[in-house]
C-alpha cells in the first residue's frame, strides 16, 4: 500500500471537472484508489466513483490522503498528483 498526503490548491477544489479528471486517471489503474479528508478525519472514499468524490466535499485548502493498493500502486499516486486544472496544479505536496 502506498499513501501520500497533499493539499488541494486548485481554486475550485475537487469539484466537477477536476473531480472527473481525477476519477478518469484513478480508473486507469488496477489498484484500489481511495481519498480521505485528513483534517475532517473522514473515512476514505472510492476515488474511482465521481459520486463519492463529490459527496466528500473536498475544497480548496483541504488536506487529503490518497491511498493506492494493488499491482500498480507505485505508479498511481504520481499520475494522480500530476493532474492540472486550467494549467495549475490541483494538489500541492
Amino acid at each position: 500500500m502506498v499513501s501520500k498526503q497533499v493539499t488541494i490548491v486548485s481554486a475550485t477544489g475537487l469539484h466537477a471537472r477536476p473531480a472527473s479528471q481525477f476519477v478518469q486517471v484513478a480508473k486507469g489503474f488496477q489498484s484500489d484508489v481511495k481519498i480521505s479528508d485528513v483534517d475532517k478525519g473522514t473515512a476514505p472514499v472510492n476515488a474511482k466513483s465521481i459520486m463519492m468524490i463529490l459527496a466528500a466535499g473536498l475544497g480548496t485548502g483541504s488536506k487529503v490522503e490518497i491511498t493506492c493498493e494493488g499491482p500498480d500502486e507505485q505508479d498511481a499516486p504520481g499520475a494522480l498528483l500530476a493532474i492540472k486544472d486550467n494549467d495549475e496544479n490541483l494538489f500541492s505536496e
